[in-house]
């Protein structure tokens, strides 16, 4: 947990960035598309570019010798690889690029389940295999799928794995309403987390407001879509509804 020295409403947009994931993932998105968004991510400052991995082409070398950093997804959105392809992929990944962070989906159907042992042992491969190339690993439980007390559990998983961060969202949930990051399910993570994993909320980011009380409840990391992006830096005021 990372408490703030000064309210979030006194930082700089520059220091607000440093906090942001810009979100680079969506499936229909050109090259062109893609290019625009990162470009826009690396000149507000963002901390990293979250893309899909066939956009690592195109980012890598965009990113390089800025102080923007590249964020790849493995097993997304649903995380229901077997743990040998996520081990592969990892490594696939971490071996070949510069790589910050890997948001990886832990299998949250077993979280529902209470198969907790099993999403320990289905991470702790991938955690080994990135931080062999001193990668970072961000566990995503998709937390519209659970409930609180599965919200906690899922975030001691993560920390039972050796994760670096646990996540709330992938942004893509189908299964019932997106809620994404609420005060709510990150106070609960904050509160499981206990100190021991850093924690990133996703996911319905998309004002200012809720952006600031994230940071001032002690939030490590949030992920934002790439129209929110300015918004929540204040840079730009939201679109006429």
């Amino acid at each position: 947990m990372m408490i703030p020295a000064r309210k979030a409403a006194d930082m700089t947009p520059e220091e607000l960035a440093r906090y942001i994931d810009q979100s680079v993932l969506k499936p229909e998105f050109t090259d062109d598309d893609i290019r625009k968004y990162t470009q826009e991510g690396i000149d507000f400052g963002c901390k990293t570019i979250c893309i899909n991995p066939a956009s690592l082409p195109i980012v890598a070398p965009m990113v390089e010798g800025t102080n923007t950093g590249l964020c790849v997804v493995a097993d997304f959105p649903f995380g229901l690889a077997t743990t040998e392809a996520k081990e592969m992929l990892t490594e696939h990944y971490c071996s070949k690029w510069d790589i910050e962070d890997l948001d990886i989906v832990a299998n949250y159907g077993w979280l529902r389940t209470g198969r907790l042992d099993d999403v320990v042992k289905d991470l702790e491969p991938v955690v080994a295999a990135a931080h062999k190339w001193n990668t970072k690993v961000k566990v995503i439980i998709e937390t519209d799928s659970l409930n609180l007390d599965q919200v906690a559990e899922g975030t001691k998983a993560a920390i039972r794995a050796g994760a670096d961060f646990i996540k709330t969202s992938t942004g893509f949930f189908t299964g019932a309403e997106n809620k994404g990051a609420t005060v709510e399910v990150v106070k609960t993570m904050i509160e499981a987390a206990d100190g021991k994993i850093a924690v990133k909320g996703a996911g319905c980011i998309r004002t200012r407001e809720h952006f600031l009380e994230l940071i001032d409840l002690g939030i490590d990391r949030m992920g934002i879509g790439y129209r929110s992006t300015p918004v929540v830096l204040g840079i730009n005021p939201p679109a006429d509804k």
